[in-house]
């Protein structure tokens, strides 16, 4: 008797457990363009995505492959780059164009888009540029990474904004 008890308050908890987190039954002001239904992805395509960042802090490109040849860039200021070349060869030349540059993470995601079936990692951190003749810039970034079937990274949405004042 005591484990027919027990296993129905399992069974009683799962139930309460599913209805509280179905999304299905819920109605939103807005229908999602791409996907609403995510869940948490793959640690080793965040630990990617991550790796990169400290290829850019460190001015090198060259320590992984993880780029597919169609990839595509989207930045802050409107530009879009497409390809791997041409955006291996424009970050090593705005990188080149600076003394260093430093990168503090507040959170990564990896995401996994389940009714597209397609992997994301979404990234938030600061970047502190400073250039040969000693001036410093500082923004915040979000950054939004696909990675393809072959692990290879095809899409890159970069957004920014200058960081609060600090109080």
């Amino acid at each position: 008797m005591k484990r027919l008890s027990i296993s129905g308050y399992i069974l009683l908890l799962v139930f309460f457990s599913k209805a509280n987190y179905a999304q299905s039954d819920m109605s939103y002001p807005y229908t999602a363009g791409y996907s609403s239904d995510f869940k948490i992805g793959s640690a080793a395509q965040a630990k990617m995505i991550l790796e990169l960042w400290k290829d850019w802090d460190d001015n090198a490109f060259d320590r992984h492959d993880y780029f597919a040849d169609t990839v595509i860039m989207f930045f802050p200021d409107g530009s879009v780059v497409k390809g791997k070349d041409s955006c291996l060869a424009g970050a090593k030349r705005y990188r080149g164009s600076m003394s260093s540059a430093v990168s503090s993470l507040d959170a990564w995601v990896p995401l996994k888009s389940v009714d597209r079936n397609e992997d994301w990692v979404a990234i938030w951190g600061i970047e502190t540029d400073t250039f040969p003749d000693g001036k410093t810039s500082k923004r915040d970034l979000h950054e939004i990474w696909r990675i393809n079937k072959d692990g290879k990274i095809d899409f890159m949405k970069q957004f920014s904004s200058m960081p609060a004042a600090e109080q």
